[in-house]
């Protein structure tokens, strides 16, 4: 790996301290075999072997196996092409991307598709959110790459699944607690189980930090619960719940000289006491029907209201501009839709034919206000309060989309697949605020797009399979990349336009020694892609800036013996260059121009995660971890970076299961050479406060407990 020198230090030195003998006494354990798992696809319940594209799956219970349990990304560093960093701050999400597709998000996320129990985290417009996640209840994440993900419509980059698991047996109740450096600790309460037809989960968490960094506590609650109840007539209902709120400081990023200096400091955030308040809840109900042995109907209704207040830095004199929508953030959003599907098995040929056509629709309603974020005179302001109205609209998005899927055994080897997405999405807004200069700024935007997909899988051996596939996919702006234009004129920025991407990939699995080894080359081409114009205070402007390529490999490894050692390795090269030249921002001159192979700010050239442990059901467990991710340009001129790094760590536990009762205790150290390097970057931000850091050595301690009734 070309990482940088001090990255690759770490590596050599973890890998000859750790790694090694570790994974000789593992060459001498008898070789197991992974237990066949499976995802979920539109056609229903596939193991990812026979998936013609890249997916993996990640259980509930390793993502919290010696875990603090707050973050996915504890727990994802083992999917290829999946770059998840942890800013510690919870004011603005991870930072998520999939082969590239949603790094030049300043928070949330963007390009990429969420989903938790079938309910979209993704808005209709693109913008989605990891917050209201509960990794306590999880059964398991799923995360699908590659050509195949624009079947999920807009902002499909790729798709991360999140499904909470269903209750079992006996009732159970659980109660975890586990807590860390920075005054951080996290308790959780779950009751679960099943009587006859119904089964049930709730699982309650609290979430707090003192924060690493100045400025940077938080606290989260969440309540999860899942509640099936199987008709007499073969039928399924699910009833899923979800609520979150969350109370985050934002400490802001640093310039490369404040981040040399002092990097926990936070000057600007604490003058501007810049923070963020979330409250979330949203409902589902799945309707599973079979109409005879070979079709079936499934109805998905979900609706929901999310309340975002956010607290910038924009300073007062920019504020005197009569155009300015203010420095607090202030939106109420409502969202629902629906998906009904339907799926039939026939033949065609005399060959198996699977069949699955849909409709899905999506619905938001904000509304927005801004407001100055001070009191008094501008010479002498009190800075963090919610000053005078500035803005005040309604913005309303919504997509209908229908979509069809088939599935073809040709030949006993092949195996045809094409799909197709017709997705239109819809923007309107009305503007409230019409004061002296600023005018009138309703106006909206229709963008659609026919989205095929199709590939070939050739089963060459029982446990050997090549696959190639191609598809398009689009992303249309979000609102909140709307909601400024470049300029400083009041209003939506309807100018933007969709990107829209053509994918490729060639890829194989094969199981080998009771493991499974993937591995996959890619290449995506975008036009129009969608890129930072300018972005300062936390407030962020876009435009369109032509053509763009992602040319990618991913190897991934999951391994377990039969004496309980798991092995997993996932690597990416990722080469993400713009083709054309535009200047960022507009207008042009030399210190903007950005050129054409310059590389797309926010995502890693490489990334290695590798890890070895001893996990066996019972008794002492320990493992160790390391990931390496290359260096990241944090502007579109490449002028500014984040250096490579590599970070390890180690955990040990004990798990007793003793009568109806079950014991879980854990210790756990993350940087363990304590390595100095920043965690995530903002992309462009127009103060060159680029940099978020990463805290040093750090511990979490975790018990918890279980019984069964």
């Amino acid at each position: 790996m070309n990482l940088a020198p001090a990255a690759s230090a770490v590596v050599v030195g973890f890998l000859s301290l750790f790694v090694a003998p570790m994974a000789a006494r593992a060459q001498q354990e008898p070789a197991g075999s992974l237990r066949e798992i499976t995802v979920s696809t539109p056609r229903g319940e596939v193991t990812p072997f026979n998936v013609p594209g890249s997916v993996d799956r990640v259980d509930g219970n390793e993502m919290r196996d010696s875990r603090l349990q707050v973050n996915l990304s504890e727990g994802l560093g083992a999917v290829p092409g999946l770059q998840v960093q942890n800013r510690l701050n919870y004011a603005q999400d991870l930072q998520l991307s999939i082969r590239g597709f949603g790094a030049r998000s300043t928070f949330g996320v963007r390009g990429v598709r969420l989903y938790v129990d079938g309910i979209p985290a993704t808005l209709p417009d693109g913008q989605g959110q990891t917050s209201n996640i509960d990794i306590g209840s999880l059964d398991r994440i799923e995360v699908l790459r590659g050509p195949f993900s624009a079947l999920y419509g807009n902002s499909s980059g790729g798709v991360v699944q999140a499904f909470t698991a269903s209750g079992e047996g006996p009732p159970r109740l659980s109660y975890s607690l586990a807590g860390g450096s920075f005054g951080t600790w996290r308790q959780s309460l779950q009751v679960s189980g099943s009587q006859g037809a119904v089964d049930y989960l709730l699982d309650a968490s609290r979430f707090h930090t003192d924060g690493w960094r100045e400025h940077s506590a938080a606290k989260r609650d969440i309540a999860n619960g899942k509640l099936g109840i199987a008709l007499d007539n073969g039928d399924r209902l699910t009833l899923v719940f979800n609520s979150v709120r969350i109370d985050a400081q934002d400490p802001l990023g640093l310039t490369a000289d404040q981040y040399a200096l002092a990097p926990r400091n936070a000057p600007l955030a604490t003058q501007y006491d810049t923070r963020k308040t979330v409250e979330q809840t949203q409902v589902g109900l799945l309707y599973e029907h079979r109409i005879d042995a070979t079709q079936g109907l499934r109805l998905m209704v979900y609706g929901g209201q999310r309340k975002t207040t956010q607290f910038q830095s924009i300073p007062p004199s920019a504020q005197q501009n009569p155009l300015h929508a203010g420095g607090v953030i202030d939106l109420s959003r409502q969202y629902g839709g629906v998906d009904l599907r339907w799926n039939g098995a026939f033949t065609l040929a005399g060959r198996p034919l699977e069949v699955v056509a849909g409709l899905g629709y999506d619905s938001l309603r904000e509304k927005r206000r801004g407001y100055e974020n001070y009191l008094g005179p501008v010479s002498a302001p009190v800075l963090g309060v919610q000053g005078r109205l500035r803005r005040n609209e309604l913005n309303e998005a919504w997509n209908l989309d229908p979509y069809a899927q088939a599935t073809w055994r040709l030949a006993e080897r092949w195996t045809l697949e094409a799909g197709v997405r017709r997705s239109s999405v819809h923007f309107n807004s009305q503007d409230r605020y019409i004061v002296g200069t600023n005018r009138d700024d309703s106006g909206s935007a229709r963008y659609s797009k026919t989205l095929p997909v199709a590939s070939l899988r050739y089963q060459a051996t029982p446990d050997l399979a090549l696959y190639g596939s191609i598809g398009r996919g689009f992303e249309t702006p979000t609102l909140n990349e709307l909601s400024y234009r470049a300029n400083g004129a009041s209003g939506l920025n309807f100018a933007l336009r969709p990107s829209v991407n053509d994918s490729v990939e060639v890829g194989a699995k094969a199981r080998l020694a009771g493991g499974l080894l993937t591995a996959a080359l890619f290449q995506t081409r975008t036009r129009d892609e969608i890129v930072t114009d300018t972005n300062v205070g936390g407030r962020a402007t876009f435009q369109n800036a032509g053509r763009t390529k992602r040319n990618g490999f991913e190897l991934g490894w999951q391994h377990e013996t039969a004496n309980h050692w798991r092995t997993q390795l996932a690597y990416t090269w990722l080469d993400a260059t713009y083709r054309d030249a535009f200047c960022s921002p507009f207008p042009c001159a030399a210190a903007n121009r950005v050129a054409a192979g310059n590389r797309i700010p926010g995502i890693a050239r490489q990334s290695l995660f590798a890890s070895l442990g001893w996990v066996p059901p019972e008794g002492w467990r320990a493992g160790i971890e390391m990931r390496a991710l290359g260096r990241i340009q944090a502007n579109d001129v490449n002028t500014a970076s984040a250096p490579g790094y590599a970070v390890a760590a180690v955990y040990a536990g004990y798990l007793k299961k003793w009568e109806r009762w079950e014991f879980n205790a854990f210790a756990r150290v993350d940087n363990l050479f304590d390595r100095r390097y920043v965690g995530s970057v903002i992309v462009n931000e127009g103060n060159a406060r680029y940099y978020e850091p990463a805290p040093g050595r750090n511990w979490t301690v975790g018990l918890s407990g279980t019984y069964r009734f």
